[in-house]
């Protein structure tokens, strides 16, 4: 089989319409140019693969210096000009690296007012709200005179809206908080079994009124585990209130707490509920979002929780896991050091 021969790199290949460069120069004529592309042609047609310099060379059209002339003055002005391009390059990119830096600095400026707004509006919506909590228990107990049972009813349903709205300003504040980064934790070797213990007793009542079964599954032999206990039974009541919420009647929810390692404790909420389609799962953690309008008309929410959640758990030097299958139900987990005292 006969190998073909690549053509010989020569200067005059990196110079494009060399033709019309001679003729602007008076180096040639158009007749020129075009006896030297049909003597060309028919070179091309014998298999040959002759450039357009060498042609005119043989057609002794122009001589050898003229034409090294013209490709060095051709590569010299290509030469400039790819210069003169990567320099409006760089400096395009300097102006929208510049502008980008600008917006970035722009948007922390707006986030840092969006957290210090809220964590302001949060502060003074507590001290109105003390009072009416405060007033409303007095009116329950009695202390200001007897009632009547309808009225001690319409009392506590404007209790548990009162908790309602108090659990919201807390999460407002957690978040304007966290936001800027000054999430302190108080972190100490903790039993596990008595935090996962409680954090099922809270919920318990809210479990039976929605008719959902909830439990804890704890290891029987369990090292305690270097976590802030508040922020810990704070992250466990939200996970399990989520699968509550989003749990149909007859379902359940289980809290596992596992000995996984040496060093961690795995810990972990599954419920049987609506669950969570896979290309959607990071939606969840946006702030004041909802999957859809549906789904905040039936269920509730702000859609700070798991914000949260997610948050506290890093915090704690942890990743939250969360896996889900759409209409079976979702578990979110995370694992925990074991005390160093263990």
């Amino acid at each position: 089989m006969a190998q073909t021969t690549s053509p010989k790199l020569t200067p005059e290949m990196l110079v494009p319409r060399l033709g019309e460069y001679l003729i602007k120069k008076g180096h040639i004529s158009k007749k020129d140019l075009e006896k030297a592309l049909k003597a060309q042609q028919k070179m091309v047609a014998k298999g040959e693969s002759p450039l357009l310099g060498q042609t005119l060379l043989d057609l002794n059209i122009i001589t050898r210096d003229i034409l090294d002339q013209a490709v060095t003055e051709q590569i010299i002005q290509l030469r400039s000009a790819l210069q003169a391009t990567n320099r409006s390059l760089e400096r395009r990119v300097q102006e929208r690296t510049a502008e980008l830096q600008t917006a970035l600095e722009r948007l922390a400026e707006l986030s840092k007012l969006k957290a210090n707004f809220i964590s302001n509006i949060s502060h003074e919506l507590r001290t109105p709200l003390t009072h009416i909590k405060g007033y409303n228990e007095l009116l329950i107990s009695g202390s200001l005179g007897e009632i009547t049972d309808e009225q001690r009813h319409a009392l506590q349903i404007s209790q548990k809206s009162t908790l309602r709205l108090e659990n919201l300003i807390e999460n407002l504040i957690m978040v304007s908080v966290t936001s800027r980064g000054d999430l302190a934790l108080k972190q100490e070797a903790l039993d596990m079994r008595r935090i996962a213990n409680l954090s099922v007793k809270n919920v318990l009542q809210k479990a039976e009124e929605r008719d959902v079964s909830v439990h804890a599954v704890i290891d029987q032999h369990l090292p305690k585990v270097q976590a802030d206990p508040q922020k810990l039974l704070w992250v466990l009541g939200q996970l399990l209130d989520n699968g509550i919420k989003f749990t149909p009647a007859g379902g359940r929810v289980v809290l596992r707490v596992e000995h996984e390692s040496e060093k961690l404790v795995s810990v972990s909420v599954t419920d049987t509920g609506i669950g969570i389609p896979d290309e959607r799962i990071e939606e969840i953690f946006q702030p004041f979002h909802q999957l859809d309008g549906a789904a905040t008309r039936r269920y509730g929410g702000t859609g700070l929780g798991l914000l949260l959640v997610r948050q506290i758990v890093e915090a704690h030097g942890s990743m939250l896991e969360v896996v889900s299958t759409e209409g079976r139900g979702s578990t979110f987990k995370f694992p925990l050091l074991v005390a160093k005292s263990e």
